[in-house]
């Protein structure tokens, strides 16, 4: 049977499978091609339609029988799809993608930087100018235009987009650029979607500039091109929906607040009823020492308590588990961006009477006092806050609650 599917050259962190079941197609596949082997593949048409991704976009352009206005203009294909004759089509989705990412921010007259000189960079381009947008500089380390001179060149920059993969998984924490030292600046999207929130997104965030992230682009072009693929209309609901649902099962939860507020309770039952791993960082720390927290505080002092920690959250907070981090771990600026990345970061909260004090080094002094200091961090850190009041179920369903329907806006 031929099936749809992803071409690439390397796909181990595609999300697209993920992607295509949401939209009703179980059947999508990974299909891996070396560059040698891709005429043979593609002159076989042993396919129903496919997705196209680096680094073949250009490539599979000789090998169609017609191109889209689209995919001609822009200079790249994303989609191969038949028509009812039997001819192969290249079309790009992406456009339609990006447009879709950018919703809610207007760009028409403002100048915009373009990080990146691929084939995302093209379709960036082209969409910016379909949107209204003024100039479109491309930025690139070889270019008339690079890191080192946008500064001086473009400081009037209003709208900065990335289109390389810097900051994407699993080099998270990584930015292609400085959005500091652009004063006018009022939007700043990343196609990157993994993780859903990087580096760059979190400076944005940081200086309350709107900001876009990859995984809509994703999951729209996806939908553009199954309706390619099947010649019927999904509908805009069918994709938001989708989109709600990836968000959600790539997302992880990390939950942050006073020790002893019950984070590490509340993970074990929110990780049983998503069905993931849950990680307690506090648990991995001792496990990498061979020693109790209380021992790493009295024999290598809190300093080194919170080097391991961050090694700790960086590790762990790439994955989709649902973590419960220190009372302490936030108070980092690197800890929270660790976490943020790609999780929902709920602060989970509790009444100071009933916070308990054994076995915590940091709680045998004056907790009212520790929470006025740390509650800031927390509130910095989260997304939202949870009363950790009721029954465990009860927290634990509020918190899986949240993760549903804030995934989507992280």
């Amino acid at each position: 049977m031929k099936r749809c599917g992803l071409l690439g050259e390397k796909l181990g962190h595609s999300y697209s499978c993920q992607v295509h079941r949401a939209l009703g197609n179980p059947d999508y596949v990974l299909k891996e091609i070396a560059p040698d082997a891709l005429g043979d593949f593609l002159r076989a048409r042993d396919f129903a339609g496919l997705n196209v991704t680096i680094p073949y976009k250009q490539a599979v352009i000789p090998y169609v029988d017609a191109l889209t206005d689209t995919a001609r203009e822009v200079g790249a294909v994303n989609t191969l799809y038949f028509d009812a004759s039997g001819a192969l089509w290249g079309d790009n989705t992406d456009v339609y993608g990006f447009c879709t990412m950018l919703e809610g921010i207007d760009v028409r007259g403002k100048k915009a930087l373009v990080l990146g000189s691929g084939g995302t960079s093209h379709t960036a381009c082209y969409a910016l100018r379909a949107l209204g947008a003024g100039d479109c500089i491309v930025v690139s380390r070889r270019g008339a235009v690079n890191y080192e001179n946008v500064y001086s060149l473009h400081a009037d920059a209003e709208v900065i987009v990335n289109a390389t993969p810097v900051g994407m998984f699993p080099n998270n924490g990584a930015r292609p650029i400085d959005i500091r030292r652009f004063p006018r600046l009022c939007a700043v999207a990343d196609v990157i979607y993994n993780p859903a929130r990087t580096a760059l997104l979190q400076d944005a965030d940081a200086l309350g500039i709107p900001r876009a992230g990859g995984l809509s682009m994703l999951v729209a072009q996806a939908a553009r091109s199954v309706e390619r693929f099947s010649g019927r209309a999904l509908g805009e609901e069918a994709w938001r929906g989708a989109l709600r649902q990836v968000a959600a099962s790539l997302r992880g939860v990390a939950l942050v607040g006073m020790p002893g507020c019950g984070k590490s309770t509340i993970a074990q039952a929110v990780a049983q009823e998503l069905g993931r791993a849950c990680v307690d960082l506090d648990a991995e720390i001792e496990r990498e020492a061979g020693k109790s927290i209380p021992e790493i505080f009295a024999q290598e002092g809190e300093e080194a308590f919170r080097a391991a920690e961050t090694r700790a959250a960086r590790q762990f907070s790439r994955e989709n588990a649902v973590l419960a981090t220190g009372g302490g771990c936030v108070l980092r600026a690197e800890n929270a961006q660790a976490l943020r990345a790609n999780s929902l970061v709920v602060w989970l909260k509790r009444a100071i009477d009933q916070l308990p004090r054994e076995g915590r080094p940091l709680s045998v002094g004056n907790l009212y006092e520790m929470e006025q200091k740390r509650a800031p961090y927390y509130l910095a850190a989260s997304d939202v806050q949870i009363e950790n009041q009721g029954s465990v179920e009860e927290v634990a369903a509020a918190v899986v609650a949240a993760l549903r329907e804030g995934a989507v806006h992280l």
